[in-house]
């Protein structure tokens, strides 16, 4: 897999016009973009906050909610692209490496219907 065609591609690309039509690589370094990408997630998390498993359900099925998530789901997502964009990070290559390291860190035998982290599921081996 690889981003450099497809669909992440062609979005690394829109994002790459929309930035530079604005001159906004100047703005962009790691760092800013890195805690852009932090601000979204929290914006994200912040529609959940004090939410019980009920009224998220709930909220899930109103339509301007669900535009709200799709929307801050967005944001996070251009940071992620941008930050690929520009720092030639391909992420169908970053994504296939580190779930390759996941299947090491969470085998199915030690993991399935867990959700201990993978320091705590290898201490269960010995």
């Amino acid at each position: 897999m690889s981003d450099h065609s497809g669909q992440l591609a062609a979005m690394k690309a829109q994002i790459e016009a929309f930035c530079t039509d604005r001159n906004w690589d100047q703005f962009h370094g790691i760092k800013d973009l890195a805690i852009g990408l932090s601000t979204e997630s929290a914006e994200l998390l912040e529609l959940f906050r004090f939410k019980s498993e009920r009224e998220i359900e709930l909220l899930l099925q109103d339509a301007e909610f669900a535009k709200k998530l799709r929307h801050e789901m967005a944001d996070v997502f251009f940071f992620l692209l941008r930050i690929s964009q520009l720092y030639k990070i391909d992420l169908s290559q970053a994504l296939a490496e580190k779930m390759e390291l996941n299947q090491k860190k969470y085998p199915v035998e030690l993991s399935r219907n867990s959700n201990k982290k993978y320091s705590e599921l290898s201490a269960k081996k010995n």
